[in-house]
């Protein structure tokens, strides 16, 4: 027996080893390990491993759970995962159509990984389609242009799509770098119409414009250290404090967050500060009942009136 060597190989089999083992409750280590074609050293880590993975929320309620009686164990809480990993034809269509949209997109930064794991799924999935070709439209050529623009020094005109303020905008920049964050390429520049730094995504911009004068930031322009992410909130921005269920938790992943304080299992408070309380007021929308704006009253109001509005519409 040889044991899988890769992290995919790895996570493959913990996928499938839950729903064995609640099949086969009571089972020896050993014949588990023979069934599963590993090492009982190898399954006896896998365990382990199993034993802090779970839903969000992580607690003690959240994480598969399993009992040993001498070397025979037992699944006593599965957290969802009660079946072996199978694919749909329209689920493998899917995941093949993202891996291959992943692997044309710019800046990403290990694509034989995503190649290995797209080989895999399209073998596991058969031969009975065509190829999926996944194209970004205009992304490559805007990324040419932007980096032909850096190397010359050329100041741009941009037509840029805010997505924190749901609005498109015109300005004049002066490019200082390109970077490559998270899979997304960014351009760093001067803007001349807010007066600093700021970072601009390749694929919000709408309409580009090389103009025949020079980039020419000015002294204070300073380069943005993303060491702690590309974006980091004002210290002096305004805190806004959410009141949040399950299945809203995510975002205290995904934004920064000043704390995060569980009042139950199933509910937190979690604080942010916003630069633009509009767009914390789409974002409570978004959320809808996973959600409660504890303050400020503003964002409250603001929530209310437009909920208020789009149940008017519907009048």
């Amino acid at each position: 027996m040889t044991s899988p060597k890769t992290s995919a190989d790895r996570l493959a089999r913990l996928l499938n080893l839950v729903p064995y083992l609640l099949a086969r409750p009571g089972i020896e280590l050993t014949e588990a390990a023979a069934d599963l074609g590993v090492s009982e050293k190898q399954l006896r880590e896998d365990l382990e491993l199993l034993w802090v993975c779970g839903l969000p929320g992580y607690g003690p309620g959240d994480l598969i759970d399993m009992s040993f009686d001498g070397d025979r164990v037992t699944i006593t809480y599965d957290a969802g995962i009660d079946r072996p990993l199978r694919l749909t034809p329209d689920e493998a269509t899917a995941l093949v159509v993202a891996l291959r949209m992943l692997a044309e997109t710019p800046g990403v930064a290990d694509r034989d990984a995503i190649n290995r794991a797209l080989a895999k799924i399209e073998q596991a999935a058969g031969e009975h389609d065509a190829p999926v070709a996944v194209r970004l439209p205009g992304n490559e050529d805007r990324l040419a242009e932007l980096r032909a623009a850096v190397e010359r020094g050329r100041a741009l005109r941009l037509s840029y799509y805010s997505a924190a303020r749901d609005v498109s905008s015109e300005r004049v920049v002066d490019p200082m770098r390109l970077l490559s964050v998270s899979g997304r390429t960014y351009l760093e520049a001067w803007c001349r119409v807010a007066e600093g730094v700021r970072l601009f995504r390749a694929d919000r911009i709408d309409v580009l414009t090389e103009l025949d004068e020079l980039a020419a930031p000015p002294p204070q322009a300073q380069a943005n250290d993303i060491a702690e992410g590309v974006f980091q909130p004002d210290p002096q921005a305004p805190t806004m404090t959410l009141r949040v269920g399950r299945g809203g938790r995510w975002i205290t992943e995904y934004y920064p967050c000043e704390s995060v304080v569980e009042v139950s299992p199933q509910e937190w408070l979690v604080s942010l500060r916003v630069n633009d309380l509009d767009w914390a007021r789409r974002l409570v929308l978004g959320l809808g009942p996973q959600v409660e704006v504890v303050a400020p009253e503003s964002v409250a109001q603001a929530v209310r009136d437009s909920a208020a509005q789009a149940l008017a519409a519907y009048a």
